[in-house]
């Protein structure tokens, strides 16, 4: 890794601490950044995190990390938008799931070994691919099997 390299992992991973980890809860082990904090705000708080949190995947497009990299790190950006959009739980899920923390650390690794990482996210891609296509064939099936038996009590 070049010095370019580690000073963006470093800006990204500092990022990412701010938005997630940057306060301890006192009296607990706990930790949260800015992103539950302003995730209170419905709808415009997320809205400002995830931009903010954007960062971190820019970062990584402009670093040259490859396509399944910045497909994992735009769902986790996506899957902390959508849950923490909803109130209170998504404040709690915020706190627990720590996207921008997940995304910096697939920069770092990637950054530290490219090959292995993505292979690791090709196969992880290729897995969600064939599970969110089975949830469909099922919505299908389900659905068809629906109308059937409708018809037939119909008929």
């Amino acid at each position: 890794m070049d010095v370019a390299q580690r000073a963006r992992v470093a800006r990204a991973t500092r990022l990412a601490g701010w938005l997630d980890t940057a306060f301890r809860i006192p009296g607990t082990r706990l930790r949260v950044g800015i992103d539950p904090i302003i995730g209170l705000l419905p709808g415009l708080g997320d809205a400002i995190a995830a931009l903010v949190g954007g960062f971190i995947v820019w970062t990584a497009v402009r670093a040259g990390a490859p396509g399944p990299v910045v497909a994992r790190m735009l769902g986790n950006v996506a899957i902390d938008a959508i849950v923490g959009a909803v109130p209170l739980l998504g404040t709690v899920f915020d706190i627990m799931f720590k996207a921008h923390q997940r995304n910096a650390r697939l920069l770092a690794d990637w950054a530290g070994q490219p090959a292995a990482v993505e292979a690791r996210q090709v196969r992880l891609l290729a897995a969600l691919a064939l599970l969110v296509a089975a949830l469909v064939s099922i919505a299908v099936a389900a659905c068809a099997f629906g109308i059937w038996a409708l018809l037939r009590l119909l008929g």
